[in-house]
């Protein structure tokens, strides 16, 4: 079983390098994407598809009308749902994606970090009580990107 990784897109169509994406997604073999179109008005759309012909592990969902990114979320993970057997599902959403410099940098970030985000959020369901539905362990890529700036931030102090 694999675990999947929902990017939710909306007019970024001068934050995409097909090429660069496309490098960094092949290494990611354990990740399947799905990159959610929230109904952008430039070419985001086209560049998604592009880079989704090319990978194997990258999925795209086009959403016509615009959607809150709790929603485009929820769409991307009802689509992942319904398509693969997944392990566990975490996301990325808009206001996320634009910390980084471009989505290559984003994913440049999960391929380094790939054991370190499963690993983490395996953590934090072992500490439920209750073991939670496919769509309650949805998780935040950004709770790992939190923590990690907090313990380098330790680290660089120490020095």
């Amino acid at each position: 079983m694999k675990t999947g990784i929902i990017i939710i897109c909306y007019n970024n169509e001068h934050h995409i390098d097909q090429d660069l994406c496309v490098g960094y997604i092949k290494k990611i073999k354990e990740v399947q994407f799905c990159l959610v179109n929230n109904s952008s008005k430039d070419n985001t759309y086209e560049l998604l598809k592009d880079i989704s012909e090319k990978c194997a592990n990258v999925a795209v969902v086009d959403i016509k009308k615009y959607k809150s990114s709790k929603s485009a979320v929820k769409a991307g993970a009802r689509f992942m749902f319904n398509e693969y057997n997944l392990k566990q599902l975490g996301f990325v959403t808009t206001n996320t994606f634009s910390k980084f410099e471009n989505l290559g940098a984003l994913l440049q970030f999960i391929q380094k970090h790939q054991l370190d985000i499963l690993g983490y959020n395996e953590k934090i369901l072992a500490m439920k009580e209750t073991k939670p539905t496919f769509f309650q362990s949805l998780f935040p890529v950004v709770d790992y990107l939190a923590k990690t700036n907090e313990q380098t931030e330790i680290a660089a102090t120490q020095y």
